[in-house]
């Protein structure tokens, strides 16, 4: 928890003690069901944890933020992020029942009360929300197919509402015919760990 505790000195105790729990968690569960790549679960805080959390670096969530996880496997971003925003309100989809699950469990024995999930297809899901947020779910047109239905043309925020992706790798192809409207972020510029030298934040408003 050092690592996290030194970017976010703001945490409370309580919000410690809730990353606490998804640090001991995710590894009990992994063994059981595979959330994370058994390789890289040792690496918890930084790959997964710290990663969730750099999309703080990028936009502070007013409170009362809607924030649409697609695709959240065993809860991440969504968990970590409900975690610094205790006002927002985060709505966990996937298509996979077993690590929803896994999510749900987390989330309970950590506490949260700002979380919902749905199991099923993203057509499936209902109402508006100000962002979605995603890891490495899919390809950014893809993804920009599934979402723009669902967000508010209410914004409340810093920055309009719209799609949030942590991606990694070379990206130029993927978001060639969108360079007019994306914003990429190196997240290198937040983080020193060797693991974000690729990693970046891809923002597209809707």
């Amino acid at each position: 928890m050092d690592i996290i505790k030194s970017y976010f000195p703001e945490l409370s105790e309580n919000q410690l003690h809730q990353f606490e729990v998804l640090m001991r968690l995710y590894p009990e569960w992994n063994e059981k069901i595979n959330v994370i790549s058994r390789k890289d679960i040792s690496n918890l805080e930084v790959n997964h944890l710290l990663h969730s959390l750099a999309l703080v670096k990028f936009v502070k969530f007013m409170p009362l933020t809607t924030v649409m996880d697609l695709g959240t496997g065993g809860g991440l971003p969504g968990l970590p992020l409900a975690i610094y925003y205790p006002e927002v309100k985060f709505h966990l989809v996937d298509r996979v029942a077993k690590k929803l699950r896994v999510a749900q469990d987390i989330a309970e024995q950590a506490g949260l009360t700002n979380v919902t999930f749905q199991h099923g297809d993203v057509l499936e899901v209902k109402g508006k929300f100000d962002f979605v947020v995603s890891r490495a779910v899919m390809p950014l047109g893809d993804m920009l197919k599934l979402v723009r239905r669902f967000i508010s043309a209410d914004n409340k925020n810093a920055i309009p509402n719209g799609l949030l992706c942590l991606k990694g790798g070379d990206l130029e192809n993927e978001l060639s015919r969108y360079k007019k409207n994306v914003l990429v972020d190196e997240i290198s510029s937040y983080f020193k760990e060797d693991f974000f030298k690729t990693k970046k934040i891809v923002y597209y408003p809707i």
